[in-house]
């Protein structure tokens, strides 16, 4: 294995004391603008990277960040949000010479003590918090370590997330300061509307004359999958529609849940004549089930994904979808949170809003539903 290059490697290449090398790669004074320039020439030459662990035993960063993922890992194999998001997010970390740690845990709690030991051991430097949960015990934790973070996603309702302050005090709207103004703020967050999106959706199908709808949802306990289903009352209940005639079923967002449920609602003796999936993934599935069962889509059944992606452009019929982008979600989360450790204060900023694609999985229902 190749000895990795030290500061001594570098001085002795450069010509120049190991007190200079020190000076110029560490932006202090003491050395020449030429002798730095040169200094740091033969740094890359020879591929010289800080050693994390002693810059931050002196307290200075890690120079990473971390990411977290307490998902079912089956289902993060064939869901591309996740990886368009990440894409975002390396995008900018790489820019900026960051590195991304990434962990996948089987829960929150698993999460949790990974932010404690991450923390402990100065591994990093902030996180990016993916999948808000109705009830987050995170953003307390975070606050109470000091641990810098953005929240992926709004914590709960319509518009920015409630969060917490920085001192773990208490729960608020997100401001950039605290509610006595003392410049002790929340934590950052990028959200996205989820309410206005499903109203694209219902605009959509209600539009096309569908007055049986459902949506096969994704997990339970996550703040999006909530803001969606009550999203989709209330605009079931501004246009007239019954409430058991418009609902909500929940998956854990693979492609077997997706299946499954679809299977289920189809067999019911008064079943939907649109169904709406919370990813591609599961209304890919959705239309395999239905051709197998011989339903037309969208003859008989019409349907629409929440997320667009390459599976809903090339199944047939092309699925109905919202187009949104999720890399720039990622870059968005990504500057955020370089921001919080440049000193920013915190903010909630507000992704693009998804735009519902129209294609062929979605018609008029039968005249006979």
């Amino acid at each position: 294995m190749a000895r990795r290059p030290t500061i001594k490697d570098i001085a002795r290449r450069a010509g120049v004391s190991e007190s200079a090398v020190s000076f110029a790669l560490n932006d202090r004074p003491g050395v020449s603008r030429d002798t730095r320039a040169r200094i740091r020439r033969v740094a890359e030459e020879l591929g010289w990277q800080p050693n994390s662990a002693a810059r931050a035993l002196s307290g200075e960063r890690s120079g990473a960040v971390g990411l977290v993922l307490a998902r079912p890992a089956q289902t993060l194999g064939v869901e591309s949000f996740f990886l368009q998001l990440v894409s975002g997010i390396q995008e900018v970390l790489s820019a900026g010479r960051v590195a991304l740690l990434f962990q996948v845990v089987d829960g929150i709690d698993a999460e949790c003590a990974v932010y404690r030991r991450w923390w402990a051991e100065r591994r990093v430097d902030g996180v990016l918090v993916v999948d808000p949960r109705t009830d987050d015990p995170r953003p307390e934790l975070l606050a109470e370590l000091g641990l810098p973070a953005v929240m992926i996603g709004a914590a709960g309702g319509t518009g920015p997330p409630p969060s917490v302050r920085a001192d773990g005090s208490g729960t608020g709207p997100l401001s950039p300061v605290g509610a006595d103004g003392d410049g002790t703020g929340p934590l950052s967050c990028v959200w996205a509307d989820d309410a206005r999106a499903m109203a694209q959706v219902l605009d959509h199908l209600y539009g096309l004359g569908h007055r049986r709808i459902t949506h096969i949802a994704g997990l339970p306990g996550l703040a999006h999958t909530a803001r969606r289903m009550d999203s989709l009352r209330t605009e079931a209940e501004a246009r007239g529609l019954a409430p058991e005639h418009v609902r909500s079923v929940v998956t854990d967002y693979s492609d077997a849940e997706g299946a499954a449920a679809t299977r289920r609602v189809l067999a019911e003796p008064e079943p939907p004549t649109a169904l709406v999936y919370d990813n591609d993934v599961m209304a890919v599935a959705g239309i395999a089930v239905a051709a197998e069962l011989g339903i037309a889509v969208p003859g008989r059944i019409s349907m629409v994904a929440w997320d667009d992606s390459a599976l809903c452009r090339v199944t047939h019929p092309r699925l109905t979808a919202l187009v949104r982008d999720t890399a720039g979600f990622g870059r968005l989360a990504a500057e955020e949170l370089l921001a919080v450790l440049a000193g920013s204060p915190p903010r909630a900023r507000e992704s693009e809003q998804p735009r519902l694609e129209p294609r062929e999985s979605t018609a008029p229902p039968p005249a006979a539903y």
